[in-house]
């Protein structure tokens, strides 16, 4: 990895199944960066994320995230990947039959933690981040839309990720959760966990101002 960067990409193609989604793709992000992705439905934002957290292989050219090389990425290294990562859906994706504080254990055991008090101390933390710190015996049911992506985003926070991986968090949302779920993730950003958020929703930009790459006609453009 070169300097700050985070995140790599050089003269690399987005393939969904067999189609080529983008070419020639080349951008860095930095530690720390708050990112927007933004272009209209269809255009490889999601693939281009999803390449990130390899759930699509890179298929030309060279990426790093964290530290590993999406060009020569084994099966095995994809969990390893994926512990630096945090990734966020639009539709919160929560386990509607545990607690909020079963929903972050749950990504924990699965990721290999294993010390109950360390797992205790490091729910409250993402909790209390995320300003949830007196739900986590709630059902997700009981939550508002804007609480559950709470959740969604205390859940990417539990393992320290390096990267917040955001794909339309907002999509579900009324303008005012909207707001405070953007908030949120910059001032997340602000403690060194670059962010990269895909969104159609251009209203953010004025408040929340920082650098743009736009998905168009198969390419990524600076903004």
């Amino acid at each position: 990895m070169t300097g700050d960067h985070i995140i790599k990409f050089d003269r690399s193609s987005i393939y969904q199944n067999e189609n080529l989604i983008l070419a020639n793709v080349s951008f860095p992000v930095c530690k720390g960066e708050f990112v927007y992705l933004i272009g209209k439905t269809g255009s490889g934002k999601s693939s281009l994320l999803k390449t990130m957290y390899a759930e699509l292989p890179l298929r030309g050219g060279s990426a790093t995230v964290a530290g590993f090389d999406l060009a020569g990425l084994r099966r095995r290294e994809i969990p390893l990947l994926r512990r630096k990562l945090g990734i966020v859906f639009q539709d919160f994706q929560l386990l509607t039959d545990r607690t909020v504080n079963e929903n972050l254990l749950f990504v924990m055991r699965a990721t290999g933690w294993k010390d109950r008090k360390e797992m205790q101390k490091r729910l409250l933390e993402a909790l209390a981040k995320v300003d949830l710190g007196n739900k986590g015996n709630k059902m997700p049911h009981r939550l508002s839309g804007g609480e559950q992506q709470r959740v969604a985003i205390a859940r990417a926070l539990v393992n320290g990720p390096e990267v917040i991986l955001a794909d339309e968090p907002t999509g579900n949302l009324d303008p005012e959760n909207s707001e405070g779920i953007i908030s949120l993730l910059t001032d997340i950003s602000k403690t060194g966990t670059a962010v990269i958020l895909a969104t159609h929703n251009y209203s953010f930009f004025g408040k929340f101002p920082a650098r743009k790459l736009s998905c168009e006609n198969g390419r990524v453009l600076e903004d």
